[in-house]
């Protein structure tokens, strides 16, 4: 197959599901020269974009990267015996034919304008996590996706590990009884840490480019590549950026995946206390959320879990009086046991906890002697994510973590921090119209202004 006919089966298919087409396209990657071999253009190549290019190319060959500080580009292209060919401006990326598929993997403000452009240009999508910035971006998202009929994945791939896919099942067959509860429970990333100085901008680095839609400021290190997630110009914190991971799993387990809270209620601790050229988002909180069906869902930090993350100054000591303050004194007492990041389903008959560790609880010591029923609802296979997404570039089936699905779970991180920054005001969530129907400043921070000419439309 010449590269031309691959490029043209991709988009004459776009939209197709379930169909089988009698072409050597679709045979085991192996097996095939590296001429038919889909085209990856990787945009964002720090480190997470490095470990996803190295991931795709199982799949396809790296043909071009993107990122506004070059060395990372320059970089990636000695990694691939210098093939690439490296863009600072991803829109040149998207202008390269030789491109099939675009693998984002930039800090999080750029996710949705990069996903879209890429849709908008004939490209399927694998976008890293979290889905967005805000609510209104993922909105946005969805409808190119059902637009372009674009394949779109995106980095949840705990979607596609046993553990959390027979968690899932385990819940959704009832073997933990009715859903009652649900404990989302996150590690203690400190976000503490400034205030830091400017400096000259380094000469590889496009600094307006980085900045985009995001409001300008000085050029600081401190502000860019792995630390950007802790300003909340850049992103959301551990809220979402581990919160998509988990909410997701948690949505999965609670029959969630396309609804979401009716209210939510949040409180954090800001360690800088919004002082200027510091980092600004929150590193410890506590937030109760209530859906249909009489289910809760509290979404917390746990504190026996302090990794530390470059950038950050330390752990601050959390004094008595601001526990009082941040867990109050309705806790489940079962939240302060918990002493592991994860996700605990908790039932009316019995319990489950999930986390990149393993899969514990009673009805799980029992699957042995009482496997789940082959009539029993079960989970989409997957246990690969990235070759999840290349399959379905293939067939154009819906991948396992579609931008609707995502945009849904991390609504709801979204909703969390606006009610943490908003001092813990309680939302009402309606999530058939997407709108916080009791708070109307609440809700104008569904979106954020965006600086020109980076709009996202």
């Amino acid at each position: 197959m010449t590269k031309s006919s691959r490029r043209q089966f991709i988009q004459t298919t776009a939209g197709v599901t379930g169909m089988m087409f009698a072409s050597p396209f679709i045979l085991a990657e192996e097996a095939k020269g590296a001429n038919d071999r889909i085209g990856i253009g990787l945009i964002g190549a720090g480190g997470m974009g490095s470990g996803d290019a190295k991931n795709a190319t199982r799949f396809g060959e790296i043909v071009a990267v993107a990122d506004a500080d070059t060395q990372h580009g320059e970089r990636l292209k000695n990694t691939y015996n210098n093939k690439p060919v490296v863009y600072q401006d991803y829109r040149k990326l998207l202008e390269n034919k030789d491109v099939d598929v675009v693998i984002q993997a930039t800090p999080d403000h750029w996710h949705t304008k990069i996903n879209i452009d890429a849709m908008r240009a004939g490209k399927d999508v694998y976008g890293e996590k979290p889905f967005t910035l805000t609510i209104d971006e993922g909105k946005l998202v969805c409808k190119v996706v059902k637009e372009t009929g674009r394949v779109f994945q995106t980095g949840t791939q705990q979607r596609s590990g046993k553990e959390f896919q027979t968690a899932v099942e385990l819940v959704r067959n009832e073997r933990i009884g009715k859903l009652k509860r649900v404990l989302v429970a996150l590690p203690y990333y400190s976000s503490w840490g400034g205030p830091f100085a400017s400096a000259e901008i380094p000469a590889q680095l496009d600094w307006d480019l980085y900045q985009g839609q995001a409001p300008t400021h000085p050029y600081i290190p401190q502000r860019t590549h792995a630390i950007f997630r802790w300003w909340y110009e850049y992103a959301g914190g551990m809220v979402t950026d581990w919160g998509n991971h988990h909410i997701d799993i948690a949505h999965w387990g609670m029959n969630m995946d396309y609804s979401g809270p009716l209210t939510v209620e949040g409180r954090g601790i800001f360690p800088n206390e919004g002082k200027p050229d510091c980092f600004n988002t929150p590193d410890r909180f506590y937030a109760v959320l209530k859906y249909p069906n009489d289910i809760e869902l509290f979404f917390y930090t746990v504190f026996a879990e302090k990794p530390q993350f470059h950038g950050s100054t330390g752990h601050q000591e959390t004094s008595s009086e601001q526990l009082d303050w941040l867990f109050g004194k309705d806790c489940p007492e079962e939240i302060h046991n918990n002493k592991r990041n994860g996700i605990m389903f908790i039932g009316d008959k019995s319990r489950i906890f999930v986390n990149r560790g393993g899969l514990f609880g009673k009805p799980v010591e029992e699957l042995k002697d009482n496997p789940l029923p082959e009539n029993g609802w079960k989970v989409k296979p997957s246990n690969d994510h990235m070759k999840n997404f290349f399959d379905c570039v293939r067939s154009r089936e819906t991948t396992v973590a579609p931008a609707e699905l995502e945009h849904r779970s991390v609504s709801a991180c979204h909703l969390t921090n606006i009610s943490i920054r908003l001092g813990g005001r309680k939302l009402q969530w309606d999530s058939v119209n997407e709108e916080i129907t009791n708070d109307p400043e609440a809700n104008t921070m569904l979106k954020r202004e965006q600086r020109k000419p980076y709009q996202i439309s």
